[in-house]
């Protein structure tokens, strides 16, 4: 397995590592303590516990992250700090090999803090998803024909017989996606080939382009996990993907626009991304067979670039998703993306796009808003903008994940209910 394919939210990583940390925390713990090396110690554990609680709270007020961190990020960045504090402390008066030990421990708590917060959040499964590094993806050459491929006659699902050779799981990595048009700074994107792209004489398949939140890696693991899921139901069947960067290497948030502070986003996924698929995929080039989708701050650029391209796609997946770009940061969003013309920006949310548009505009769009089910201020946000879908015209469905708060829940369950929705749409699936 690729190194950087480990999976670090289960399995035997998160599970030696906790391991690890308790038994070199006993260790520590069981000595024959003089009062100055206790002493030590327990203030090294109460200072380290008030450092993450303090980072917890400095995070929250400066908004860095936009949302506000869950108070489990506190309670996992307390008790690593806490452990951290009483390694350091304990270290007075030691004996070398103790105070080796104790230097040991402090690496091996701060990636158990690490490792049990990114399992709390559930969007990076893997060491490569939480560093943002991915292998190179190798894109199938014999696609039977043109990468562009008209739409089918009758859905794909009816005309396909899978081979015997075809692999159980699709293929996931990334490519580097030229700016040729935006000259935006944009990440390599992560790509999905599905099992039924990775056969000889394959089929041309649906595209999904999708962004993740802010902030976020461009990487395919948890939507490439989701479709492998419904692969195995419908033949290897599933849509091609592209998790697409919306947010550049300094990872800002662009506010889904073109920008002269921070470059053309909206130009690198609408244009760039979109002449990359239909050169290098062997996708159906049909509207009808296209989906943008996105996950929160993904998610509100999913809905305005569909709100204001309605020919490029006829099919939008919000997952959790923002009600507009810049939603966290108006003022600042305000003064940098837009020069301060908050009428610009009003005209920029998805909800006034298309309330503005003429009518008709809209037809033949299918649209689905999730949000998870605690998450009640994303649940409405896909109210209001779902509402508003439905309002001027779109198929629209509204899903609230059960028991699901701003995580990983959420963006697996917002998936899962997409695509179960947009499966028969794309041609893959019988209707339910």
């Amino acid at each position: 397995m690729d190194l950087w394919q480990v999976p670090i939210a289960e399995g035997p990583v998160p599970v030696t590592a906790f391991a690890l940390a308790v038994v070199l925390l006993a260790i520590l713990a069981v000595r024959r303590w003089r009062v100055r090396p206790l002493v030590w110690a327990l203030a090294g554990a109460a200072i380290g516990a008030v450092v993450g609680y303090a980072a917890y709270k400095i995070v929250n007020a400066t908004n860095v992250f936009g949302d506000a961190v869950p108070t489990f990020v506190w309670h996992w960045s307390a008790a690593a700090f806490a452990a951290i504090g009483f390694a350091l402390g304990g270290m007075v008066g030691a004996r070398t090999w103790r105070r080796v030990l104790a230097g040991i421990g402090v690496v091996v708590f701060a990636v158990a803090g690490v490792i049990g917060v990114n399992m709390r959040f559930g969007l990076n499964p893997t060491l490569g998803s939480l560093l943002g590094i991915a292998s190179s993806i190798d894109l199938p050459t014999d696609t039977g024909g043109a990468n562009q491929t008209p739409a089918p006659a009758q859905p794909i699902y009816t005309t396909w017989t899978p081979p015997a050779d075809m692999p159980a799981v699709g293929s996931r990595g990334s490519q580097t996606i030229p700016a040729t048009a935006s000259g935006f700074g944009a990440r390599d994107a992560g790509i999905y080939l599905p099992p039924a792209a990775l056969v000889a004489n394959a089929p041309a398949l649906p595209l999904v382009i999708m962004m993740m939140g802010h902030p976020g890696n461009p990487d395919a693991t948890v939507i490439s996990d989701v479709l492998d899921q419904f692969a195995a139901q419908h033949n290897g069947l599933a849509p091609i993907v592209i998790v697409a960067d919306q947010l550049g290497e300094a990872i800002n948030d662009t506010a889904c626009a073109d920008s002269t502070a921070y470059g053309k986003a909206r130009t690198y996924i609408t244009v760039d991304v979109v002449d990359w698929a239909k050169k290098n995929l062997h996708i159906i080039d049909d509207p009808a067979y296209w989906t943008i989708a996105g996950y929160s701050n993904g998610g509100g650029c999913a809905i305005t670039f569909g709100a204001q391209s309605p020919t490029l796609w006829k099919n939008i997946l919000d997952v959790s998703g923002e009600p507009f770009g810049g939603s966290e940061q108006v003022a600042n969003i305000t003064k940098t993306i837009y020069g301060g013309d908050a009428a610009a920006f009003e005209a920029s949310k998805p909800v006034n796009i298309m309330a503005a548009a003429p009518a008709g505009t809209y037809k033949g769009m299918t649209a689905v808003f999730t949000a998870g089910a605690e998450d009640v201020g994303y649940k409405a946000f896909a109210d209001e903008v779902g509402g508003e879908a439905r309002k001027v015209g779109m198929t629209v469905t509204r899903y609230d994940v059960p028991g699901a708060g701003h995580t990983g829940d959420a963006l697996k369950g917002g998936l899962a209910e997409g695509f179960t929705v947009l499966y028969p749409v794309l041609g893959l699936s019988a209707a339910s």
